[in-house]
């Protein structure tokens, strides 16, 4: 496949390209160059978990190791 850099310095991929890769417009790409050749990769997301973290409270009059102790052996009944 053949790619030609715009005027403005864009690198536009062919169709057939991103859809083997699962490409959608806006998705970021990291870029480097590697012994003269141009190396492209998904950028990795975010980590998953942080749009969680601090959002979980612990129930009232529980410390971490109590609460922790209750999930993983149950309430012993």
């Amino acid at each position: 496949m053949t790619a030609v850099l715009t005027k403005d310095g864009q690198l536009p991929l062919p169709r057939e390209l991103c859809e083997q890769l699962g490409l959608a417009p806006g998705q970021a790409l990291e870029i480097c160059s590697e012994s003269g050749r141009l190396v492209a990769w998904k950028k990795s997301a975010s980590d998953p978990f942080e749009k969680w973290r601090g959002r979980g409270h612990l129930p009232t009059g529980k410390s971490g190791d109590e609460y922790l102790r209750l999930i993983r052996d149950g309430d012993r009944r």
